[in-house]
């Protein structure tokens, strides 16, 4: 006897549950097939780019990668020997076998199968604080301004047709892409406002460009809160702004924050708008290297998504860029992860203190 036959009330095969069980394995399959992809690149970034940034030998980590500027790396034989010198070391080289060639009456040094690779020795400390300077001065703006109009929208405005079309709006921008906010904060920052390709430019145009992800989370969060701490609040005599920062706004800041991690992602990535508005392919000086506060907010940086579009597109490909594309993409990844991940802890501790 059959199943159907002992339990009437069993699943008859059909027609539409093959399919929709086949099409349940194909999705299954396809999410699985996505999932490994995403391992596969990771785990490429991570096999090749810790050869750059480990090193066999203690500290166990090559601290020139972190602590020195991109030079220009040197390839040459000489003497039967192979080397690979950055450029300030190429120099320093060069004089010394110079100068002890001329005390020795012997010919200048000849190096042979010379090399000159750009960007592919030193290492890459001014992309790193560049990256942080821009992450948390435009995660600042935009948390702001992002979560100030989120208070207006949910808690002061007027529900209607115009609030509804704001809105609208907002979701609009949220799907522009970032080659446009590039092009705006260009035209709005660097020539309208005469900031030039800076700090600030580069601030305004990647918090313009998060501030609809983190108005709609925003917005979600303080609506979250249910409306009977509004009430108590004002019941107890308390004005409309003290019940909104003392019992609307502390249970919403982990939306808020949710909003800031989705924010940090995308600015941390974005080559586009700070190709236009911030980012130098090469500086000399480090961030506080300049003489004032404006001098400081008006100067440009060097940014890690930017080095890795440099390095990977507009120089000759080869053995030795690839070690600072995977060294440099690896370190990129890491500094968003722990930047998204303090966000996340704060996150939860303030879950866990305003609870509800």
């Amino acid at each position: 006897m059959t199943d159907t036959t002992l339990n009437p009330f069993a699943a008859r095969p059909t027609w539409s549950r093959v399919i929709e069980k086949t099409a349940f394995w194909i999705f299954r399959g396809a999410t699985y097939v996505i999932l490994l992809c995403g391992l596969w690149i990771f785990g490429n970034i991570l096999v090749k780019g810790s050869g750059t940034i480990f090193t066999t030998h203690a500290p166990f980590l090559n601290t020139d990668f972190f602590t020195k500027s991109p030079e220009t790396l040197y390839v040459f034989e000489y003497q039967g020997k192979k080397y690979e010198l950055g450029n300030t070391e190429y120099r320093a080289f060069l004089a010394q076998e110079t100068a002890a060639a001329k005390a020795g009456g012997r010919p200048a040094p000849h190096f042979e199968n010379v090399q000159s690779i750009v960007y592919s020795a030193g290492g890459i400390l001014p992309c790193i604080l560049g990256t942080i300077l821009l992450v948390m001065g435009s995660m600042t703006i935009a948390l702001v301004l992002g979560v100030s109009s989120a208070v207006y929208l949910s808690e002061y405005a007027r529900q209607g047709p115009w609030v509804s079309f704001v809105r609208l709006a907002i979701l609009n921008l949220a799907g522009v892409p970032s080659i446009v906010f590039g092009l705006f904060g260009y035209g709005m920052f660097v020539v309208f406002f005469g900031w030039n390709v800076s700090l600030l430019a580069g601030w305004f145009t990647l918090a313009f460009m998060v501030l609809p992800v983190v108005i709609t989370a925003s917005e979600e969060a303080l609506r979250a809160v249910p409306k009977g701490f509004r009430e108590g609040s004002l019941a107890l005599g308390s004005t409309k702004w003290q019940t909104i920062r003392k019992a609307v706004l502390p249970y919403a800041l982990p939306g808020v924050l949710t909003s800031s991690i989705l924010g940090i992602a995308r600015v941390a990535g974005e080559t586009a708008p700070i190709m236009f508005t911030a980012a130098y392919v090469m500086r000399d000086k480090l961030p506080w290297q300049v003489q004032g506060i404006k001098e400081f907010f008006l100067q440009g940086v060097m940014a890690l998504p930017y080095h890795i579009y440099v390095v990977s597109s507009k120089i000759p490909q080869n053995e030795y860029t690839e070690r600072v594309q995977y060294g440099t993409a690896l370190v990129f990844l890491l500094i968003v992860a722990a930047i998204a991940g303090i966000s996340i802890t704060l996150r939860n501790n303030l879950r866990r203190r305003h609870q509800w």
